[in-house]
């Protein structure tokens, strides 16, 4: 038996990964902890670890970031990204770093793994002199020697021009990044290191370890990842939703089924669940809606009657019957789909959503909207083209097998046990 810990930053589409790799770690013998929010604390328990929640750094709530982060009221798109980053992800990092060393002085671990958000263990591993295994929960950020800077939704150029472009881009990089250089350093001297002027990604991941969600077909294809970085498709849970199935479950019986998603992050129905539900108003389809708030089961305006809406459903048992989906590009989420090879609408309109988007449609599995406030028009003539192209659904499929095929949890447990190991 090995001693581990886990860290994720406190958000749904974080922890879920992590816990499914700490759940595959208990599964054979070893002794997990995690380190998150204490809003987590029941799928922590669930995967059968121990929870170590946020003490020093401030345990807040990701349904009203605003709260513990007020420089986030008004905000949207690109300066939420930019505040998000720094607020809630970096300038926490110090006290992260707090806790993690109270807890290594009470029980040292034998390795420790983390989502590329967890600056605070980043910087703990990186002042001991540990290595440590990043667990990527979000589309790879990591930047290499070609292609553009991920986060962009811009695809690989493949020309003499394109190319100069990516050159252009990658070379902005730490201009267009200087506010989030500035507080890394801040959190570099605050924790004992010297600053060292790097960019975001060349301090939260690994320099020896990467299990990256995700697969080669939603990278682009690139072939300048480093040989440390292992894809390991979806990092699912060993053990399948334990919520229960809604009265209307049965409604879904011999009909092609559309489900419609915002996630758990900027979750406004009038964003996507509106114009996508008007769009589906009238088709033979039955619509399943999910508002991402448990126990939100309705809308503040009218839905068809061939629509359904919960706050979750138990997507173990729903996924197998979608035939379509309409989502906003949570990386998990969308992860979940293809793995069950269904073809998607995505409309990504913040945060790492339009870099999902991008993947998604440069694999052929999808739509890019390349907006997260499409019109019910927009929904509706996407919907019409995947439905009557086969080749997403193709496309989607092929996908989900390379996603399948890669190991999932186990196999990013393997990198972590390596680590112990080594």
């Amino acid at each position: 038996m090995s001693r581990f810990l886990l860290t994720a930053m406190p958000f749904t589409g974080h922890v879920a990964p992590l816990a499914a790799v700490a759940a595959e770690l208990v599964h054979r013998g070893h002794d997990v902890r995690f380190y998150t929010g204490s809003r987590h604390r029941q799928r922590v328990e669930r995967a059968g670890a121990r929870l170590i929640p946020w003490d020093r750094a401030p345990d807040f709530d990701e349904n009203d970031l605003p709260a513990t982060f007020p420089r986030l009221v008004g905000k949207k798109g690109f300066a939420q990204l930019l505040v998000n980053m720094v607020d809630c992800f970096i300038r926490t990092a110090p006290a992260q770093v707090a806790d993690l060393q109270a807890e290594w002085d009470r029980e040292p671990w034998q390795a420790l793994a983390a989502d590329e958000t967890s600056v605070g263990a980043a910087l703990f591993s990186e002042r001991g002199e540990m290595p440590w295994t990043t667990i990527g929960v979000l589309p790879l950020n990591l930047v290499g020697p070609a292609g553009p800077p991920s986060g962009m939704g811009i695809a690989p150029g493949t020309g003499p021009i394109s190319k100069t472009r990516d050159a252009v881009l990658r070379a902005l990089v730490p201009a267009l990044t200087r506010p989030l250089v500035k507080a890394l350093g801040e959190a570099e001297r605050a924790v004992g290191i010297r600053a060292t002027g790097r960019t975001l990604e060349r301090v939260v991941f690994s320099p020896t370890s990467i299990a990256a969600s995700g697969s080669p077909r939603l990278d682009y294809g690139r072939a300048d990842r480093p040989s440390h970085l292992r894809f390991v498709g979806e990092l699912r849970g060993r053990h399948p939703d334990d919520l229960a199935l809604p009265g209307w479950w049965d409604d879904l019986d011999g009909r092609r089924v559309v489900l419609v998603t915002q996630g758990t992050q900027n979750i406004d129905p009038s964003d996507l669940l509106r114009p996508a539900l008007q769009a589906l108003d009238g088709r033979d389809v039955m619509v399943v809606a999910t508002t991402g708030i448990p126990g939100r089961d309705s809308l503040p305006f009218p839905v068809p009657v061939d629509a359904r809406v919960a706050g979750f459903v138990p997507f173990s048992q729903l996924l197998p019957r979608v035939d379509l989906a309409i989502t906003n590009g949570g990386w998990g989420g969308t992860l979940a789909l293809l793995s069950h090879g269904i073809p998607l609408v995505i409309a990504g309109g913040d945060l790492d959503k339009p870099e999902v988007a991008a993947r998604v449609a440069w694999s052929g599995a999808g739509i890019d909207l390349r907006t997260g406030t499409p019109t019910a028009a927009a929904v509706g003539a996407a919907v019409d083209r995947v439905l009557g192209d086969d080749s997403y659904a193709t496309a989607a499929a092929e996908v989900g097998r390379q996603l399948r095929d890669l190991g999932g949890a186990a196999a990013a447990a393997d990198l972590i046990e390596a680590s112990a190991r080594a």
